[in-house]
């Protein structure tokens, strides 16, 4: 679970899945954890859920916080996740811990490689998350030590603590992707999960094959020119994406979607302009060259 230096702390929102990450560290280090509870203020009852982890984590000696933050309006889920990770790196820092886990399953894992796979996502869409990461715009570890555990296994992990786990109803709103994905596994005995989580795994390290290799053509074939850069494109189409999506995050200031990215990629193929968010791209004799578009006069 945790053999580092220093204290590991413990993101559990009184689901099954985290009720089990706090029951299973506790009893392997029961004096290098602390919890926190991120309470997102989406729903009427997140005040209730976080309180009943609070006082489970007293009544198990574990140190806990409930962590309160506000959700930007826009993509609700992933403005969610940026608050809660920027949250609990906040809390991390300030309790001096060393690490944040998570309760990310194989079931998990299979989710999300499915539902990807549904939306035509490339190689970065699809890789999974690894069992070691950092926690997002920090150098804080994350560890997802339970991506070798099912769901089911952890419910029961739960269930035999006599613990009452919190049920989120999101978990079963059939407007998500994602649950719809759950109930059709669920009924699908023939799909092999812990197999897809593996696909995910080593769909993760292809993905750090080619961000490898994108570093290597950007370093070679990337230079400066007046008021943008010009790319000499000698890797293959997978490779020459990341390029130009750095390109575009670096001149515009944020990441492109992945599907502009390969209609510019195809337009400069075709030695045609193409736009991208505030730049133009062309294909120029000593390269593709991406620059700020002029101002358009009002």
């Amino acid at each position: 679970m945790w053999t580092g230096e220093g204290r590991l702390g413990l993101a559990v929102s009184g689901g099954p899945d985290s009720l089990a990450l706090l029951l299973l560290a506790r009893a392997v280090r029961p004096d290098r954890i602390a919890a926190a509870t991120v309470d997102h203020g989406l729903r009427a009852a997140s005040t209730d859920e976080a309180a009943m982890v609070a006082t489970l984590c007293a009544d198990l000696g574990v140190a806990h916080q409930t962590l309160r933050v506000t959700v930007d309006p826009g993509n609700v889920q992933a403005e969610a996740r940026g608050a809660r990770y920027g949250a609990l790196a906040d809390w991390a820092q300030r309790e001096g811990l060393a690490a944040i886990a998570t309760a990310h399953h194989a079931d998990d894992q299979a989710e999300t490689l499915l539902a990807r796979l549904n939306r035509g996502s490339g190689v970065a869409g699809l890789a999974g998350v690894r069992a070691r990461g950092v926690v997002p715009d920090t150098r804080l570890p994350l560890l997802r030590p339970l991506l070798g555990w099912r769901r089911g296994e952890l419910t029961s992990v739960v269930a035999a603590a006599g613990i009452a786990a919190v049920d989120d109803p999101s978990n079963s709103d059939d407007r998500f992707d994602r649950v719809r994905i759950r109930k059709a596994l669920a009924r699908a005995d023939w799909i092999d999960v812990p197999a897809l989580a593996a696909s995910a795994a080593n769909l993760a390290d292809a993905d750090a094959a080619l961000d490898w290799m994108a570093g290597a053509e950007w370093d070679s074939c990337v230079s400066a020119v007046p008021m943008g850069l010009t790319y000499r494109p000698r890797a293959p189409r997978a490779v020459a994406l990341r390029i130009i999506a750095r390109i575009v995050s670096e001149l515009d200031g944020s990441p492109p979607r992945g599907s502009a990215v390969a209609r510019v990629f195809d337009a400069l193929v075709a030695r045609q302009p193409a736009s991208i968010g505030n730049l133009v791209a062309r294909a120029m004799p000593d390269g593709w060259t991406f620059t700020t578009a002029p101002r358009r006069r009002s």
